[in-house]
């Protein structure tokens, strides 16, 4: 090719910007963050099926119940809830969310009672409750440090969320059911006389924690964390009401998760003489001395973060990848994305017969791929789906650029300027059309709460996306160029 032909290539924008999102995907996959030590996989994320892991799905013992009344929506709930041992929660104006697990016919009972029926029952939670949920168990793994974490709600068509799926890549199953196979529930209980203890506050009071720091000239450890005013007033209370403020030695404070204590200790005798005059917000739990203490400190900081779930959760299911395995599985998903490539050349060559079609056509496939890798590494963990979803798109784009170079050639030569032009933009027309059919098939999957699959989704429009936007129109300049000089 004549440097006339190459610089007439790479100053056509098409070609620049197809230059630029080369090199920030690799940037983005290999150099940023910088590391020395990167394999083949670079900065990609990795789902378990690649890195080994497990996940846990959690159901909700709640239900979302659609109902009828004449009453005031208001006044309906509150009888209801008097009559149901649940927090019961008024959705809009025909939609209650019971967090407790009831069957239909004993809502059925309860409604009538109430003076209303039951128009339609699922189990689950309401949307708002759903991403409170995802929320707090996002908040409890970040605290833990796990690496490649991912929470997903799975909802059904009406928007009631059944089941939350936890992912825990690099973590094994008995790690993973620890972590986020409970509820959750913090709760602060006040020593009075003997071991018989007194609740003072539930884990919703506490508004902030800090991380875990030793006071100036102390080599004590501890975890700073603030109340609400609600909460100071309670805790305040209960001290002066079971004499803790008198003699903090004999009251200790108990801090319990899921009614198992993680922390117990008196008060200190200045937050004692504190608390005789006025209520304290500020608190701080000290944990000891030396790297117990820290580790202490640390675990303690976790559960005052994790909160309280608003529903109770069961495990519905739970799996397990090894690292072995997960190993294996990259190494094959490495060699099938190769042998699809190696495939795709062999069919182009074996329909045109000439270098100059068909190596454009393997490079741009590669190109493709590579942009969608780069920009895949913000927004979508790659698991077996979405290594699926990657050589689909490999396979939908060799199709369109053979839609390309079928449509330009005229009766096996280079038609005019012009006419390839108008013959370029009707190709690029057809492509449009059926890159759109794709999308709008894949649409469901991608908003849809269906696990895995909606990786693979993600992945195949996104491919399109970069294929119909970026690389075809680039492709058709070079295929331009080649076959015409």
């Amino acid at each position: 090719m004549s440097s006339d032909t190459l610089r007439a290539v790479f100053s056509d924008w098409r070609i620049i910007l197809m230059t630029v999102l080369v090199a920030f995907s690799l940037a983005s996959i290999y150099f940023v963050p910088f590391s020395p030590e990167k394999g083949v996989t670079g900065n990609l994320q990795l789902g378990l099926d690649l890195e080994g892991g497990a996940w846990i799905q959690l159901g909700f013992d709640a239900e979302v119940v659609r109902f009828a009344t004449d009453r005031d929506r208001a006044s309906f709930a509150a009888d209801l809830d008097a009559r149901l041992d649940g927090e019961i929660l008024l959705i809009d104006d025909d939609r209650l969310e019971i967090r407790k697990s009831y069957t239909r016919e004993e809502l059925e009972a309860a409604f009538e009672a109430a003076g209303g029926t039951v128009v339609a029952y699922e189990q689950g939670v309401s949307e708002s409750t759903a991403s409170d949920i995802k929320r707090i168990l996002e908040d409890k793994i970040n605290s833990l440090g796990t690496r490649d974490a991912r929470v997903n709600t799975i909802s059904g068509m009406s928007g009631v969320t059944r089941y939350i799926r936890i992912e825990l890549a690099g973590a094994d199953i008995a790690t993973a059911q620890d972590v986020v196979g409970q509820q959750g529930k913090f709760e602060i209980r006040i020593q009075t006389i003997g071991d018989t203890t007194e609740h003072v506050l539930f884990g919703d009071a506490i508004t902030s924690v800090s991380t875990p720091s030793r006071e100036p000239g102390s080599t004590l450890w501890g975890v700073g964390f603030t109340l609400d005013e609600d909460g100071a007033k309670a805790f305040r209370q209960a001290a002066l009401t079971y004499g803790a403020v008198d003699n903090p030695e004999a009251h200790d404070l108990i801090m319990l998760l899921d009614d198992e204590v993680v922390y117990s200790a008196p008060l200190s005798p200045e937050l004692a003489g504190d608390l005789r005059t006025s209520t304290v917000r500020s608190l701080s739990a000290s944990t000891g001395a030396g790297d117990a203490g820290l580790e202490e400190a640390k675990n303690l900081e976790i559960h005052l973060r994790a909160g309280a779930l608003p529903v109770d959760v069961s495990i519905a299911g739970s799996g397990s990848v090894s690292a072995a395995l997960g190993e294996h599985f990259k190494t094959m998903s490495i060699l099938a994305g190769l042998f699809a490539l190696l495939a795709v050349a062999v069919v182009v060559y074996y329909r045109y017969r000439e270098p100059l079609i068909v190596l454009p056509m393997v490079g741009t496939n590669m190109v493709e791929i590579v942009i969608l890798l780069g920009i895949a590494r913000y927004i979508q963990q790659l698991d077996l789906a979405a290594i699926a979803g990657i050589i689909a798109v490999l396979g939908t784009g060799i199709d369109q650029l053979v839609v390309i170079t079928d449509e330009v050639l005229h009766e096996g030569g280079i038609p005019s300027p012009n006419l390839y032009q108008k013959r370029l933009l009707r190709a690029l027309g057809i492509i449009v059309v059926a890159a759109s059919t794709t999308i709008i098939a894949m649409l469901p999957l991608a908003v849809m709460d269906l696990s895995s699959l909606r990786g693979f989704a993600i992945v195949t429009i996104l491919g399109v996306l970069i294929g119909v936007i970026i690389t075809r129109p680039a492709y058709g300049k070079i295929i331009m160029a080649l076959l015409s000089r």
